[in-house]
């Protein structure tokens, strides 16, 4: 935190800062010096990913909005976020006893509604949403492995294939996947031969569906709204965790790059906090 302002909840404290900057890159050396110190980049960042606020919106007190955005963009360039969540992760299951590298994952899809910031939209008939579609392949923890953002209205299946088919070289241990039954049919068939990946695909122990909307003068139903599908509880938490981020609560950038790697930050300072408070 910067010594000449007051704390805001969103800093980082100093056991996670030890946590998270041998992952920041270091200034260059020669040319000008740096005037601002990477910690207040990454508390700049994690306060527009908690309060969801625009660039030009954030506090003075920070580096200026345009310092803040040029490190963010020239890391998502260069990939840099994907490689920090992917270190925190391997950080995080070693320390919980599991490999580094996961054997499986669950997959699933979130239909985000859309402001008018422009960029690619679709409209997905099923969840009645105008927006895109975040795809997610997380660990059997729930960290994150790999997102893809798409139109609201490409479908589950096609995403999937163009999803996996970004796994890198530090995933090459993946062998299952769980999922549920809109990724059932040749996308299953798919991923077992070319990838090599089993799909499992999941469903409610009381063979009813998961989303299931009826009118209001419609009958009751036997089936409960609401049941604990195995497996694929574990991906639905992890949307439960982007909840507390705003900027997670529509999707307000323009690029499906951008949107990706605020997952990416997002999933990143989750870890950050968690690794901390273990060690503590």
């Amino acid at each position: 935190m910067g010594a000449s302002r007051a704390p805001y909840p969103t800093d980082l404290s100093d056991a996670e800062w030890q946590l998270l900057a041998p992952l920041i890159p270091v200034p260059k050396t020669g040319g000008r010096p740096a005037v601002h110190e990477r910690r207040e980049i990454v508390n700049a960042l994690a306060y527009w990913l908690r309060a969801g606020c625009a660039w030009r919106l954030l506090p003075h007190d920070f580096p200026p909005w345009q310092t803040v955005y040029w490190y963010w963009r020239t890391r998502q360039r260069q990939g840099r976020w994907e490689q920090i969540l992917a270190r925190l992760r391997e950080g995080e299951r070693t320390r919980l006893g599991r490999d580094p590298t996961p054997s499986a994952g669950v997959l699933d899809s979130q239909s985000v509604k859309a402001t008018d910031r422009g960029g690619l939209h679709g409209y997905d008939g099923g969840k009645r949403v105008n927006g895109i579609k975040r795809h997610l392949l997380v660990d059997t923890l729930g960290i994150v492995l790999k997102v893809c953002v798409s139109p609201a209205s490409v479908d589950d299946r096609d995403a999937a294939m163009v999803l996996l088919s970004l796994l890198g070289k530090g995933l090459t241990r993946l062998r299952q996947v769980w999922a549920d039954a809109g990724y059932q049919g040749p996308f299953v068939q798919w991923a077992n031969r070319v990838l090599g990946i089993t799909v499992a695909i999941t469903r409610r122990r009381d063979g009813g569906l998961r989303h299931t909307w009826a009118p209001a003068d419609a009958p009751p139903r036997s089936v409960p709204r609401f049941v604990v599908v195995p497996r694929r509880w574990v991906v639905e938490r992890t949307f439960g965790w982007f909840g507390r981020w705003r900027r997670l609560s529509k999707d307000y950038e323009y690029l499906t790059v951008t949107s990706e790697n605020v997952v990416y930050l997002v999933m990143a300072l989750i870890l950050v906090r968690r690794g901390a408070r273990a060690a503590a």
